[in-house]
């Protein structure tokens, strides 16, 4: 018997008996206790019937099957939890009830480590309930137990190394990647995630574009398997709103937090989600949306036209278009380069001394700064995208953006060229990163605050983002291969142009900036890039680079 083994689990509701069950189905033996009688029979029942469609799915076989409902073992009694070294506690989120639950414990296994499932009440303020608060940690897994592969492992500011050595065993034997977190609000995963929607809701508040739009940017340019107002459905508009004020509350009123007004009127009003039919989307006998786009047809310069383009600047993402638009088939020069009036200039934040080839038509990249702002009285075109451009499937979406004065015709030329090159076009409101470069940029900079405040470290916080809720790739490495200074561009110019302090740029990432330390262009940014790193951006399992 390992040193962990039995594991007590308190709450026999979805996580609790989903963390019983990911114990059995890794061989681990669980007591599973609930005071009322109904729900701990509901647990049980719910364990079993999950084992029984891996069963019918040919995914173990009958004998296995039987041997896992067999490790789980019902406790109505708390008592019945005495011989378990750990015990994990997964009841409602209110902290008195947690408080009598770890005094109960206390008295019943004395020498146990105690560890809370919470999503949201500090550890720290769990732990004094306890008899040895030394022994309290906090373990928290993500919904379904028995699927999701990440655990975070909280430290509250009493808890023990032995405590947290065996908490980290125990997720490791449970099949989990274990990340370990600070005790801070939503700990890592949850923390860092705060953007996908606050963000989306910020767009959605300035009308920059609607809610499909928003959705179909996030899941064709950036990879989300889910945009953040169909997640927010499906987790329940309520829910997300009692945590965004539990966030407000635990940070003290911080700015990037700040609870959306969209989301208060949508509870108000009664539609949270999926569960009501009716939230963001409505929920009827169809599909609430259609099917995105495949991957566009590379076409290339049109007959008859020019296929010279200009593209100005030193940006990553200005390198990554060079070589998308030679792989169609254009001619690509910089700025000087060529006397020839091109299709398209595309100025991806040149230097200000450049000479950018007047009376051609000119998209301008809307990072550090918005449309109107760089081409005051112009007729060009904004356009932002962020790199990878094109996903494994060689699908990708470029937004674009019209000013009061931008001519038709180039609106033309800029959507020409870039479905030429296999991209997907959607015209957005105006705004330094337009939709994807703020809720990404916002995210990385979320990152770039809980790596340099000692909340995790790179590694851990962007395995617990791509394992935790499923983002492509984590915000650090994502940076990184972006270009911290394409990055920093975003966030400093949403600054400068709302004076919003949910826009402060993290002090690590203008630091690095600041010392040249840009990513994987200059071969060191949130990391050292060497070979355990994919040219993605993809985390690795085993440690890639330093953390600061």
């Amino acid at each position: 018997m390992s040193a962990f083994a039995p594991i007590g689990v308190v709450g026999a509701g979805t996580m609790g008996a989903g963390i019983a069950e990911a114990a059995a189905r890794n061989g681990v033996p669980a007591i599973l206790h609930d005071p009322i009688p109904e729900a701990l029979e509901q647990g049980l029942a719910r364990i079993a019937k999950s084992v029984a469609r891996s069963v019918e799915k040919g995914r173990i076989d009958a004998t296995e099957g039987d041997a896992i409902v067999a490790r789980v073992t019902g406790a109505g009694e708390i008592g019945g939890l005495a011989p378990c070294p750990l015990i994990i506690e997964a009841a409602p989120e209110r902290l008195e009830l947690k408080h009598a639950i770890f005094a109960q414990l206390s008295a019943v296994a004395p020498d146990a480590v105690l560890a809370s499932n919470t999503s949201s009440i500090p550890i720290t303020a769990i732990a004094p309930a306890a008899a040895r608060p030394e022994l309290v940690v906090g373990m928290h897994f993500f919904n379904p137990p028995p699927v999701m592969r990440l655990l975070e492992v909280i430290a509250g500011i009493d808890s023990a190394p032995e405590a947290l050595a065996l908490a980290r065993a125990a997720g490791e034997a449970l099949g989990k990647h274990v990340i370990d977190a600070a005790d801070v609000p939503g700990f890592v995963v949850n923390r860092c995630n705060r953007p996908f929607l606050l963000e989306a809701l910020k767009l959605l508040q300035e009308r920059i574009t609607d809610v499909e739009t928003i959705d179909r940017i996030c899941r064709v340019e950036g990879g989300f398997r889910m945009g953040p107002f169909e997640l927010a459905d499906l987790v329940g508009i309520d829910v997300g709103f009692e945590v965004a004020k539990s966030f407000q509350e635990l940070s003290f009123g911080e700015p990037r937090w700040q609870p959306s007004p969209l989301a208060a009127r949508m509870v108000a009003a009664g539609l949270h989600g999926r569960k009501t039919g009716r939230g963001w989307y409505r929920y009827d006998d169809g599909p609430h949306r259609p099917q995105d786009a495949a991957a566009g047809e590379i076409t290339g310069p049109s007959p008859g036209a020019s296929d010279l383009v200009v593209i100005a600047g030193d940006l990553a993402i200005a390198h990554d278009l060079a070589a998308l638009a030679n792989h169609a088939g254009w001619r690509v020069a910089g700025p000087g380069e060529s006397d020839e009036v091109p299709f398209l200039c595309l100025d991806c934040a040149a230097d200000p001394d450049e000479e950018v080839l007047q009376g051609a038509p000119r998209a301008i990249l809307c990072a550090g700064t918005s449309l109107v702002a760089a081409d005051e009285g112009g007729n060009a075109v904004g356009f932002h995208a962020l790199p990878p451009l094109l996903d494994a499937d060689g699908r990708g979406l470029v937004e674009l953006t019209r000013g009061r004065d931008t001519a038709p015709a180039v609106a033309q030329a800029a959507e020409a060229f870039f479905a030429s090159l296999g991209l997907h076009v959607a015209w957005v409101g105006d705004a330094p990163g337009l939709v994807l470069g703020r809720i990404v940029c916002q995210l990385v900079n979320e990152a770039a605050f809980a790596l340099g405040e000692g909340v995790a470290s790179a590694d851990d916080i962007d395995a617990g983002m791509e394992l935790g809720v499923n983002h492509p790739r984590g915000p650090l490495a994502w940076g990184d291969h972006i270009g911290l200074d394409h990055v920093l561009g975003v966030i400093a110019g949403l600054h400068a142009e709302t004076g919003e302090e949910r826009y402060r740029p993290a002090p690590l990432l203008r630091r690095l900036v600041l010392e040249g330390r840009l990513g994987e262009a200059t071969g060191e940014g949130f990391r050292v890039h060497d070979e355990a790193h994919d040219a993605d951006g993809h985390v690795h399992d085993e440690h890639c680079g330093h953390e600061h």
